[in-house]
């Protein structure tokens, strides 16, 4: 008479095994020296998990169970897919399944918007997917959120991309030349000398996603345009993709002169943190006003990226919390400008 498997004794929880498939190497999912695993780990304390061989061995509350077995189906698409893993993935992935949305964790980290370089440029979070996907559908879009969660970068790389298309003839990259504590008059040099601390960041993004060699070139024959917000009046811009960045520090006049500044054919993305503005005490900045204004207006997009969406140093999320905490208990002091965080 064959044995029967032995039930488990009565302070025992029952053990799942998650068999992964043998074509999947175990190390792209537990990480070099265990880090990944250890981040699983971390995030899921009511689990026991143990390794041995292509099997994950867990023990704990069983609806814990499912969400790590939801969790390891999504990395193994992503590494499926030729994309490699590390800690930030896994933890991004976590948490868009813990908050239940419908987008899976592998179409989002797999999603690339531009291949430039040998480097791929793609979503990292969801917010930053759907951000992206607002770029798509409509005409203007605003992406609105702190410091670090890619939205004049995710921006830029949409340009790109669909200059490359040749859905548009021309990108135009613009920003209002306002910082705090300089002006342009205090800057030594030409105007241009002046104006271009104000462009960098702009340069510094094209530069990742363009031929170095050809941006002068391009900038010469107009195809692509870098210029302060002020150039931007009188004008009507035609087949371009049209990038207004540092937009909290536009007045509510200016934001009316840009926006109107959008011909056929032309898609605008307007980036900017309204917890960072410049601008002279009793200016109000466009940038806060204009999604009460166009607010049902249609084509038009507010995306608002937070905290959890900074793609940068871990610890740049959390210095945004902790800012954001500070303004919101602390009345503003001489020595501290409240909402003024990390750029």
């Amino acid at each position: 008479m064959p044995e029967l498997p032995e039930s488990p004794a009565p302070d025992q929880q029952p053990v799942h095994v998650i068999t992964v498939p043998s074509d999947v190497p175990m190390v792209a999912l537990v990480g070099s020296r265990d880090e990944l695993l250890r981040t699983i780990e971390r995030s899921f304390p009511k689990l026991d998990i143990h390794v041995r061989g292509n099997e994950f061995r867990l023990t704990g509350e069983s609806a814990e169970m499912a969400l790590l077995e939801r969790l390891i189906d999504e990395l193994i698409s992503v590494t499926n897919n030729g994309h490699a893993l590390d800690r930030n993935a896994v933890e991004r992935s976590i948490g868009m399944l813990r908050g239940q949305t419908q987008d899976r964790p592998a179409d989002v980290l797999t999603m690339n918007i531009l291949s430039s370089r040998g480097k791929a440029i793609r979503p990292k979070t969801l917010n930053q997917k759907h951000y992206v996907d607002a770029i798509d559908t409509h005409t203007i879009v605003f992406g609105i959120g702190p410091a670090g969660t890619g939205k004049t970068y995710l921006a830029m790389a949409k340009a790109v991309a669909a200059l490359q298309a040749k859905e548009v003839n021309r990108i135009i990259l613009t920003r209002p030349a306002v910082e705090a504590g300089e002006r342009l008059g205090f800057l030594p040099g030409s105007l241009n000398d002046k104006i271009d601390p104000y462009l960098r960041p702009l340069y510094d993004a094209l530069h990742d996603m363009v031929d170095p060699d050809s941006i002068p070139r391009l900038m010469a024959s107009g195809t692509i345009e870098v210029a302060p917000l002020a150039y931007m009046r009188g004008r009507t811009l035609n087949d371009a993709f049209i990038i207004l960045d540092e937009a909290q520090n536009t007045s509510a006049e200016q934001m009316k002169m840009f926006l109107t500044r959008l011909g056929f054919g032309s898609r605008m993305v307007v980036t900017g943190d309204v917890t960072q503005v410049d601008l002279p005490g009793g200016t109000t900045s466009g940038l806060r006003v204009v999604q009460e204004i166009l607010d049902g207006v249609e084509d038009v997009h507010f995306s608002n990226l937070t905290s959890q969406d900074v793609v940068r140093h871990n610890l740049v999320g959390k210095i945004v919390d902790a800012y954001g905490q500070y303004d919101a208990t602390h009345p503003p002091t001489a020595g501290y400008v409240g909402g003024r965080g990390p750029r």
